[in-house]
Order: structure tokens, then C-alpha cells, then sequence
């Protein structure tokens, strides 16, 4: 069974510490427990909605990241990698978080610098979710 992992980044080899603004998706595919390929995609993120409607309302206790706008982004941002079941990255919104899980793929935010690290660490079992970082 093949399984394909996103990493967030800007150049290829270290993990982006912010899930919006990263340029490029790291995509690992993973077979036997070993990795058989890698790819970049491009990944849609704040710079390419800039420009468009910034002001979001936020009603009541609803926290950033999850209104309608943001999430209608999040999915957008996750389309280039609908096809993969983990993302990595060094930091996220808590509403990209929630999104990603809603789209069916696992986000892990992580304190490792480099794809590679984390690649291993996955593969390991021992890659840790610090959800303390989303913001």
C-alpha cells in the first residue's frame, strides 16, 4: 500500500514554520515503509489571495481561521494534495488544521527543520504532533 505524505515548504529541503505562506507541497510517496518518489507541487497560499476580500466577520466566539472565507481558502490550499493522507508543516491556524482534518488528511505540526528528518521520524512512528504551536 502506498502512502503520500505533503510537507510544507519553500525550498524543497526544510519545513515551512507557516502552513498558509508556504510557496511548495513536498509530496513523499511511501511504499514498504520506504520512500519511492518525491515531487514538488505548487501550493496556493496567502500571496495568491491577496488582493481579495481581507475583511472576514466574525460572529460571536468564532475564532480566526474558521469562518466561512478561511475555510473556503483552507480547501483551496488543499486541493493539490487531496490525494495524500498526512501534511507536515511547522506551524498552522488552528482553522487550517480543522480543515485539513475535515478533508480527510492528518495534519502533524511539527519542531523538526527538514523534510528528511521528518520523513524518518514518520516512518519511525515517532514523528510528535505539537498542536501547541497552531495559532
Amino acid at each position: 500500500m502506498n502512502t503520500k505524505i505533503a510537507i510544507v515548504s519553500d525550498d524543497g529541503t526544510s519545513i515551512s514554520r507557516h502552513f498558509g505562506r508556504a510557496l511548495y507541497y513536498a509530496v513523499v510517496t511511501i511504499e514498504n515503509s520506504k520512500v519511492v518518489s518525491k515531487e514538488m507541487r505548487d501550493k496556493l497560499g496567502h500571496a495568491q489571495f491577496a488582493g481579495q476580500h481581507e475583511h472576514h466577520e466574525h460572529h460571536g466566539e468564532e475564532a480566526h481561521g474558521f469562518d466561512a472565507v478561511s475555510q473556503d481558502r483552507h480547501a483551496r490550499m488543499a486541493q493539490a494534495i487531496s490525494d495524500c493522507e498526512v501534511l507536515i508543516a511547522g506551524g498552522m491556524g488552528a482553522g487550517a488544521y480543522a480543515s485539513l482534518r475535515n478533508a480527510g488528511i492528518r495534519p502533524i505540526v511539527t519542531d523538526l527543520n527538514t523534510i528528511d528528518e521528518a520523513v524518518s521520524a514518520y516512518l519511525a512512528g515517532n514523528l510528535v504532533d505539537h498542536t501547541e504551536y497552531l495559532h
